[in-house]
């Protein structure tokens, strides 16, 4: 944890000096490396307090990680607005190197815990494998979808990543287990993580540029960058308050039933920015909305998971069910800009407005999909219905924070068990 905080300092302070892309580009990558603190986080936890402590932890870890997205965005609008977004990173690096002492002077020695290795490996070709894709995707209407440089990167990114799935199958201690992909409940959960994280980014990424398109275009809403941060207050807070109200819901709502009405829900929210995005109000009811249905589909989730692999694979299930979503957060954002960008006159600096009607198209049919794959997982049986209600909470509370981290947890969990 100490070195993924120093790491993360090291990127703020670097993309924080002025007139330099270089250092700009090479800064956000390094703060790349904070999407692991929040498991890493949960695994300190896990390893250093009591059951009942870690479980309570955990779940606050889950609540700040995500309501963290919804101060976050806001208040770096408001510094960008005030003093340029130079300041942000500076501000991103006062905060990190607080937290970074904090960390030094708080978190205990993990030396006498067992550590699993690293897949360096995997975890290079997975990462290669997925930015040539990604390239290609957001790139491909610069370059032509028939040219040569489209093309070659797609197809080395595919490469790539069939390289990776072989290399993953082989190696004793892979960084995402694929074998679990054999189990169709498994299966179908991931597949509807991973179209649900694209469907979530496809709406988010469209909505913060759209509020800030220009009134003049005949479409934008033309505000700052301090509101379009504020649209995505209600969308954290609904999840969260989705992620609390689901205990609530299925008194009268079958588990196995929470998953396809979210999807649905986040259908619906972009149903009304299809038609109704011509006032700030309905973007924010909207992306309340959108909370709600993203709430309740993720936290449903890892029941399924759960019930349908051994107590001793369900660490590395949730892992797996993790990357799905964030692999489909990546490709969310970069479909979202490829739609836009079709739209976009020679030229021109902001898209027709048919450009985000079509993304709304896109984004519905791609959470329609979600439904009917979650609706399909729900018929394959209930079994998560049966399962021990502390063992289910424990899964969802867990995977709302990162998965990989109830890996660690599980492992250390099941060695304190056999004593």
């Amino acid at each position: 944890m100490i070195g993924a905080l120093s790491v993360v300092f090291i990127g703020c302070v670097l993309a924080a000096i002025p007139s330099n892309l270089a250092l700009l580009l090479i800064g956000r990558g390094l703060q790349g490396v904070g999407l692991g603190l929040a498991p890493l986080a949960m695994a300190v936890a896990r390893d250093h307090l009591t059951p009942i402590e870690a479980r309570r932890t955990v779940a606050a870890l889950s609540v700040t990680a995500v309501a963290g997205i919804g101060l976050g965005y806001p208040l770096t609008g408001v510094i960008a607005h005030l003093w340029g977004y130079h300041a942000c990173f500076v501000v991103a690096s006062v905060a990190s190197l607080a937290v970074l002492v904090g960390g030094i002077t708080s978190v205990p020695s993990s030396r006498h815990v067992p550590h699993k290795p690293l897949d360096i490996v995997g975890a290079v070709l997975i990462g290669i494998g997925l930015t040539l894709l990604l390239i290609a995707l957001t790139s491909g209407s610069y370059w032509g979808w028939a040219s040569f440089q489209t093309i070659g990167c797609a197809a080395v990114g595919l490469s790539v990543l069939v390289g990776w799935t072989f290399h993953e199958l082989r190696t004793r201690f892979p960084l995402v287990e694929l074998r679990l992909l054999s189990k169709p409940a498994v299966l179908t959960a991931d597949v509807t993580g991973l179209f649900a994280g694209i469907g979530m980014f496809v709406l988010s990424s469209a909505v913060i540029r759209f509020v800030q398109t220009p009134s003049d275009t005949g479409y934008g809403l033309g505000r700052s960058a301090m509101v379009a941060g504020l649209v995505l207050v209600p969308f954290s807070l609904t999840s969260v308050f989705a992620n609390r109200l689901l205990p609530l819901a299925e008194r009268w709502i079958s588990r196995s039933m929470i998953m396809p009405i979210g999807a649905m829900a986040f259908s619906g929210a972009l149903t009304l920015f299809l038609f109704g995005r011509d006032e700030l109000w309905v973007v924010f009811l909207l992306m309340g909305v959108a909370g709600l249905g993203i709430g309740f589909t993720f936290a449903a989730m890892p029941a399924f998971i759960v019930s349908a692999v051994p107590p001793h694979e369900t660490g590395s299930a949730l892992g797996v069910n993790q990357v799905a979503r964030t692999v489909g957060g990546a490709v969310g954002s970069a479909l979202s800009a490829t739609v836009l960008a079709v739209y976009t006159a020679p030229g021109q600096t902001f898209p027709d407005s048919a450009g985000y009607t079509a993304t709304a198209i896109v984004g519905i049919g791609l959470w329609t999909g979600t439904a009917i794959l979650a609706f399909a997982l729900s018929c394959r049986g209930s079994r998560a219905e049966k399962l021990p209600a502390r063992l289910v909470d424990e899964s969802i509370e867990s995977a709302a924070a990162g998965g990989f981290a109830y890996d660690i947890a599980s492992r250390r969990g099941q060695s304190e068990d056999s004593r």
